[in-house]
């Protein structure tokens, strides 16, 4: 690779270093009150790919010191067996987070479900009461991806504050809450982390590349493998790739990483970039639900 090359955005290291802290925080939050956060991962059918992220969501869950259960049901699992389950976690003071891994096999409401969480136990913060918590500026959760991109920019030294974002894809996981994060007036790192003025760019843009040219930080969520090349972007920006794409070669993501590392200044890795930190700020969801739960049940 030439002189010239981005520099990598490591997000496993960035993610190591932030289950680091909150193991700290999670042990000193245990011994004080005698309670260990737990998350239930549900996971319906049996997707490879799922599986794949259950299981290290788990052991992200060991390392940080939370406990973890697995709930797997079959793929022909009823709409109503399903919402049981949930209620049944709804209900439960041993379990803090709920996590039912997403995609859900055909013939499931997905909406539906998501919306039964209990809100002060939905740790994706998907729920539309968390989502209008975020859109506020007062979230009680950060969706994990948007809050993961946040924390690996931060913690690379890029300020966010009073540049331009384009953002590429408007999905309710990952484009529109992204860009309400980065719009908000502080964060979770500081102003520094937000205050950027935003574009959403999506499949009905005219002149896509027009736009993402004129971004200090490109952020491609588009589920497109090697879309953004190098003549999209600005020289000198930082490109975040959320994209995970399965291709004859393998693993890929949105960006043509070799392309676009001969003109951004900073680029993240698939695998090894927003990844791990998606797991990593889920582990700091369900550590926060554990304080919010134990905090009401102290009051009651």
């Amino acid at each position: 690779m030439s002189a010239d090359t981005a520099k990598i955005m490591d997000g496993k290291a960035i993610s190591q270093e932030i289950q680091t802290e909150l193991a700290s925080e999670t042990a000193q939050f245990t011994q004080e009150t005698g309670v260990t956060p737990c998350l239930a991962a549900v996971l319906v059918g049996a997707d490879e790919a799922s599986e794949v992220y259950v299981r290290n969501k788990q052991r992200a869950c060991e390392r940080v010191g939370l406990s973890s259960q697995l709930h797997k049901l079959p793929a022909d699992t009823s709409q109503k067996t399903l919402l049981d389950l949930i209620t049944e976690l709804n209900n439960d003071p041993l379990v803090h987070g709920i996590l039912v891994q997403l995609p859900l096999p055909a013939g499931l409401d997905s909406t539906q479900i998501l919306d039964s969480i209990n809100p002060e136990k939905d740790v994706d913060a998907f729920h539309p009461e968390n989502v209008g918590l975020i859109s506020q500026g007062r979230p009680r959760f950060l969706p994990c991806t948007p809050h993961g991109v946040q924390q690996l920019l931060d913690r690379c030294g890029i300020e966010l504050s009073g540049k331009h974002v384009v953002i590429v894809g408007r999905s309710e996981i990952v484009g529109k809450p992204m860009a309400m994060l980065l719009l908000n007036r502080d964060s979770t790192r500081g102003p520094q982390a937000a205050n950027a003025t935003v574009t959403i760019c999506h499949s009905r843009t005219t002149d896509l590349a027009a736009i993402t040219q004129t971004a200090d930080v490109l952020i491609a969520a588009i589920g497109k493998a090697n879309f953004i090349t190098a003549d999209m972007v600005k020289p000198g920006a930082a490109v975040v790739d959320v994209g995970i794409n399965r291709t004859a070669e393998g693993l890929v993501g949105d960006v043509d990483f070799d392309d676009v590392s001969t003109v951004a200044q900073h680029i993240t890795p698939v695998p090894g970039g927003v990844g791990p930190l998606t797991v990593t700020m889920l582990m700091h969801n369900t550590l926060i639900a554990a304080r919010i739960q134990t905090s009401n049940a102290a009051v009651e």
